[in-house]
């Protein structure tokens, strides 16, 4: 999937106008990512310790000078010191949709330093709140197996419910949706594309997937989403329980970029 570096995503965003008025809105499921996505994440990672690198490939002509060097494509990856997990920056890279949306942090862990495949992978577009995400990447690193299933999909179905969300009518077990049916969790069938080293993957001949977790929001019904997640199949399930009642929290964050989409939704109180 070889694309051009796109401008329009650059590999560092810039914060949003500073002079803009702050306000504490929710709910935190519909409030965009500030447009500082890559910041939040970043400065979370590290405070924990982690090992920030840029990787650039391109190209470069004989008796170019460096300042020309064409840039073909750009990743930022965030390395924990045990080197068991990593998050990557990808939106400036070469990106894949989920919802018709680029995937902006590409999160992933193996199970010891041996084996140099992941063991799973999970995806975040731009517009995912900052704090989910953070707080999925801290539940990440406190965990000394990365990459060790412990608990089932209710811990997932209990995050949210926990905080209002309302379990899929037809698939209790499996679904949940928040009070006004915008922004949604299932376990389900994942997108193409979706990494994971379950064996099955490579051996199903049956042309179905394997489960995982899928979460968004979809302000208007059949439009595009505000936002994607994606869990592969072997991702612990209380690690997305951890983003899961992140997502779903009740508590006001503060922001001074507003969805457009969702923006007549918030209710939001001045920032003092």
């Amino acid at each position: 999937m070889e694309v051009p570096l796109n401008p329009d995503f650059p590999l560092d965003p810039a914060a949003p106008d500073r002079t803009q008025a702050a306000f504490w809105v929710g709910p935190r499921h519909l409030a965009g990512d500030d447009g500082r996505l890559y910041d939040t994440v970043a400065d979370t990672l590290t405070g924990l310790g982690w090992t920030s690198l840029t990787m650039v490939r391109g190209r470069q002509e004989p008796d170019e000078a460096p300042e020309d060097r064409q840039v073909v494509r750009s990743t930022v990856l965030h390395l924990s010191p045990d080197t068991l997990r990593w998050a990557q920056w990808v939106l400036a890279d070469e990106p894949f949709l989920l919802g018709d949306l680029p995937v902006a942090w590409h999160v992933s862990a193996r199970t010891d330093t041996g084996s140099p495949l992941a063991q799973w992978s999970a995806y975040f577009t731009p517009d995912v709140p900052g704090e989910a995400v953070v707080d999925f990447l801290t539940a990440l690193d406190a965990r000394q197996r990365p990459a060790k299933n412990f608990g089932g999909t209710e811990l997932v179905l209990d995050a949210v419910t926990t905080h209002g969300w309302l379990l899929d009518i037809d698939q209790p077990r499996a679904g949940a949706t928040d009070a006004t049916f915008t922004s949604h969790i299932s376990y389900g069938t994942v997108p193409a594309l979706i990494q994971d080293a379950d064996p099955r993957t490579l051996t199903d001949d049956t042309g179905t997937s394997l489960d995982g977790w899928q979460a968004w929001a979809e302000p208007v019904l059949g439009a595009r989403c505000l936002w994607a997640a994606s869990f592969s199949s072997s991702v612990p399930h209380d690690l997305v329980a951890a983003f899961a009642g992140s997502i779903s929290s009740t508590a006001p964050v503060l922001r001074r970029v507003l969805p457009a989409s969702t923006e007549d939704r918030l209710l939001r109180a001045p920032a003092i």
